[in-house]
């Protein structure tokens, strides 16, 4: 029997699904499950719904549940026919393959200044928009039978009711807004860049916006089913970030937004404006190297994570002259699809494993320190940083992040923010007003600056512009 008191959020990540169980006035932990999702850049989306049933399952199911909201990894195109079932595996938002669509998507809107007028956000390979263009020009087969495009956590939410009527798709404006043909400032879809992106005239149905605190559908069993949100957004919820904060979460991929009152329109291409999951905007920088850069330090250094901080914090700012430029898997901030990683500066004296370490710990950062100033030049306040994340627990990575960004670091109690904030949107639809819940102790750091070791990255970045 459902309980008006106990919440339940989900967190459909790139690598993993996340399921809390919430009382929806304190927040207090009930119950916790999680599973896996197979690696790669496209995938089935069954394998969601299987793993978002067994991390339901492990967290003791939902039969006292009175509300749940989903939030997941934005971007993902799920293609859908009349029938309501996917033509193709869904393509990711880590996969570059639409960078060229992305280019030409841009060109034909008029521009970057104009598309980020149209959308907030100038096109890259991560949003839908191109992934549909890729697959118009690469598989028309495909592309002519699409009837609907949903998103990973608006097809989640579709299954639990069913998964059968293209009509009762629903999704929010935050997760709308990193398709490239949603305008998070008038909260509406722009079908014409979605017909230009498919190279056809044919209506499309698209998930209808449901506002932050409505309830959108129904479980079988009953349940209410809020909005959902784009996984920052919900963080954002999670975190009750106020003005001034800046929160950089450093998953698979590295990205850095602030809740603000004003969209943002950045025609550089640097920083998505993207809308936020409470009526308001969401600003963000995304690199596509994070907690992976750190995976591959304990590779290369046959470490564990602790070790490798630990040779890292033995090491000097600057790791004596070593410098990493983090792109291994291509990057997103600066747009380079193609890209490469690049050790520079090697020498005798810092090819030891302390400078290997610190020099790539600081490229990460160095990476999303370049992503916080982007949204200081669009005029985002930024008091202090808030740091979250797998990579968070790396001892090393707040002390580094406070020196390179001159700023205090705070890092919360590890916690799955993503999901938390799936939670808190559905104890605010079944309670009617947002709830206010304990974070417990933060961890403060303020580390003296070492701006030397930004204008060393600065050069090796802008040195290898031209690279493939």
């Amino acid at each position: 029997m459902a309980n008006q008191h106990i919440v339940a959020g989900v967190d459909s990540s790139t690598q993993s699904v996340k399921v809390v169980i919430r009382d929806a006035h304190t927040g207090h932990l009930i119950r916790q499950g999680r599973a896996t999702h197979p690696d790669g850049t496209q995938i089935d989306p069954a394998h969601w719904k299987t793993a978002l049933d067994s991390a339901m399952s492990n967290a003791g199911g939902l039969d006292e549940v009175g509300a749940l909201s989903i939030a997941g990894q934005q971007h993902g195109m799920v293609a859908l026919d009349n029938d309501g079932a996917v033509i193709r595996p869904a393509i990711l938002w880590n996969d570059t393959r639409s960078a060229q669509a992305a280019v030409d998507l841009n060109a034909e809107e008029g521009g970057n200044a104009e598309i980020a007028r149209k959308v907030g956000s100038v096109l890259v390979a991560s949003f839908t928009a191109t992934k549909l263009r890729w697959m118009a020009d690469n598989e028309p087969d495909n592309a002519a039978k699409v009837a609907s495009v949903a998103l990973p956590h608006d097809w989640l939410s579709w299954q639990l009711q069913g998964g059968r009527d293209l009509a009762r798709l629903f999704t929010d404006r935050s997760d709308a807004s990193g398709t490239g043909y949603f305008d998070p400032t008038t909260s509406h879809y722009r079908k014409d860049i979605l017909r230009r992106a498919l190279r056809r005239e044919l209506e499309v149905k698209l998930p209808k916006i449901i506002a932050p605190d409505q309830f959108g559908g129904t479980t079988a069993s009953g349940i209410p089913i809020a909005a959902g949100a784009g996984d920052n957004a919900a963080a954002a919820l999670g975190l009750q970030t106020q003005p001034g904060d800046v929160v950089i979460s450093l998953g698979t991929s590295g990205t850095a937004f602030a809740v603000s009152d004003t969209p943002t329109h950045d025609s550089s291409g640097s920083v998505a404006g993207f809308a936020d999951a409470t009526g308001g905007f969401l600003p963000l920088v995304c690199t596509l190297n994070a907690a992976r850069i750190l995976d591959a330090a304990t590779n290369i250094l046959g470490k564990s994570h602790d070790e490798v901080a630990a040779l890292a914090l033995s090491s000097v700012p600057g790791a004596h002259g070593l410098t990493l430029l983090p792109y291994f898997e291509g990057e997103r901030t600066p747009n380079r699809p193609n890209a490469t990683g690049v050790f520079a500066g090697m020498n005798l004296n810092n090819s030891n494993p302390a400078d290997i370490a610190r020099a790539m710990i600081e490229g990460m950062l160095c990476g999303l320190t370049d992503a916080v100033d982007a949204l200081i030049t669009l005029g985002v306040s930024v008091n202090r940083i808030v740091i979250i994340g797998g990579a968070a627990k790396n001892p090393a990575v707040p002390i580094l992040a406070s020196a390179l960004m001159e700023r205090e670091v705070v890092v919360p109690p590890a916690g799955e923010y993503v999901a938390d904030g799936a939670a808190k949107q559905a104890a605010w639809a079944l309670l009617g007003q947002m709830p206010s819940w304990d974070l417990g102790e933060v961890s403060h750091y303020l580390t003296k600056p070492t701006p030397e070791v930004m204008e060393r990255y600065r050069t090796l970045r802008d040195n290898t512009a031209n690279w493939s």
